[in-house]
């Protein structure tokens, strides 16, 4: 997917931008920027439509909404565009608008304008949704940055973006990896493992406006979605051209997910999330920021699981048996329309 839209939509699109968007759309950041406004669109083809923890309204409204958090705005309104399969059931749609509704609720985002179309029967598995959503620049992000130049003079950055990571910065993860990827496989497949497995899709705006106001220290940030958290630390290295070295030990994995992925050969790592964020933290204020994350029930598992250097330039990872191994950015994807 990567090559795909560096090779076909920078193409045709790259080019029309003029100086005035910060964040372009050759960045390839988690949303664009224009002035003081975030603009993102996502669409979401997740089957089944519901799924162990979630479904495919709360995961439309989540998406986007962290998509402009983890840039450091505050998301304020939000488009739905439905694309209803023939035959869906008006119950299961049903269904699906209250989730929306009550997710939206708990971001406190409301959903201000949208279209809805009618396909033929297909393969479409009920129905697709696009969600856009603008955000704006808060003083809690304002904060932020100032505790970030106490300690970097040289910072100049105004949002969060990928490339913002130096040398010294800590790695933080907010929770455990892989649940959404497999609770989405268990319905995919219908496979039963051995304890409860669940998605962990959920807005995170809130719990990122009050890191930012409350305690700061925050460079780049990034929800590691589709591809999991390999992907994410492999846009940080690349965007930032710096190293990243994790350690094993330190990452969170829910036993019955660490348990489902050996069974079927799968890499944690490499396992989509929808509710946890992994960011890069100025050194001197990584353990605040985990402790502060540890106080909340999004971040009750979070952990500093690995810092940026200089030694070389990709992302590693030292296992529990003193080696170090490579952490590529994935191939595929191992598990098919998980959002």
């Amino acid at each position: 997917m990567h090559e795909f839209i560096k090779k076909y939509i920078l193409r045709f699109f790259g080019d029309l931008e003029s100086g005035n968007f910060e964040v372009p759309l050759k960045a390839l950041d988690d949303a664009a920027v224009f002035g003081n406004i975030v603009l993102k669109s996502d669409s979401h083809v997740v089957k089944p439509i519901f799924f162990p923890g979630g479904d495919i309204g709360r995961l439309a409204v989540s998406g986007t909404v962290n998509d402009i958090a983890v840039m450091g705005a505050e998301p304020v309104a939000l488009t739905c565009g439905l694309i209803l399969e023939e035959g869906l059931p008006l119950s299961d749609l049903e269904r699906i608008l209250e989730s929306m509704r009550a997710t939206c609720l708990e971001a406190n985002v409301p959903v201000i304008t949208g279209d809805t179309k009618v396909v033929e029967r297909s393969g479409l598995g009920g129905c697709v949704i696009n969600t856009s959503g603008i955000g704006i620049r808060t003083e809690a992000l304002e904060r932020n940055i100032g505790v970030v130049r106490r300690f970097r003079a040289d910072f100049r950055g105004r949002w969060l973006l990928d490339s913002n990571l130096r040398t010294g910065d800590k790695i933080i993860l907010s929770g455990t990896v892989g649940d959404h990827g497999i609770a989405i496989l268990s319905a995919q497949e219908g496979l039963m493992f051995s304890g409860e497995i669940k998605s962990d899709v959920r807005p995170l705006n809130r719990l990122i406006q009050r890191l930012l106001g409350e305690v700061g220290g925050v460079v780049s940030m990034k929800d590691p979605t589709r591809g999991g958290l390999a992907d994410a630390l492999n846009e940080f290295s690349e965007k930032s051209g710096v190293g990243i070295l994790i350690y094993e030990d330190r990452i969170p994995v829910r036993e019955p997910v660490r348990a489902a992925c050996e069974m079927l050969g799968l890499d944690p790592l490499e396992i989509g999330n929808e509710g946890k964020v992994v960011m890069g933290v100025v050194r001197e204020k990584a353990e605040e920021v985990l402790e502060f994350l540890r106080g909340t029930p999004e971040g009750r598992d979070a952990e500093i699981i690995g810092e940026v250097t200089d030694r070389f330039v990709g992302v590693a990872m030292e296992t529990v048996i003193g080696g170090r191994r490579i952490i590529p950015r994935p191939l595929g994807d191992p598990i098919p329309r998980i959002c």
